[in-house]
């Protein structure tokens, strides 16, 4: 039961982080980017940073969904799963934002 509650509370915490990044704010809690120096924070467009940290933390929220879901279910293997796909999206998510300049201005 406690890992239910703790589930659904980072759950509820990446789903408010995902809206605030969506909306395109929320640029300081992107820690590469708010420690980067002015010259290089000046070559990214922050909207379009901002909409995909929205996204990726849309997705890491449905990895702990289905984790959750292990929880409810008493399945190992959808444990198994989430923590998978929390891999996945996270390398995957990291990869594709940092190759093809897709953050340039």
């Amino acid at each position: 039961m406690m890992l239910l509650l703790i589930h659904g509370m980072i759950v509820g915490i990446l789903v408010i982080l995902g809206i605030v990044f969506l909306k395109g704010k929320g640029s300081f809690l992107i820690a590469g980017y708010n420690t980067a120096p002015k010259a290089e924070k000046e070559q990214i467009d922050e909207k379009t940073l901002c909409r995909y940290m929205g996204k990726w933390m849309f997705s890491f929220a449905g990895c702990f969904l289905v984790i959750m879901a292990s929880d409810v279910s008493g399945k190992t293997w959808l444990l198994w799963l989430g923590l998978a796909l929390v891999f996945v999206v996270g390398i995957g998510g990291a990869i594709y934002i940092n190759t093809g300049n897709r953050l340039g201005k």
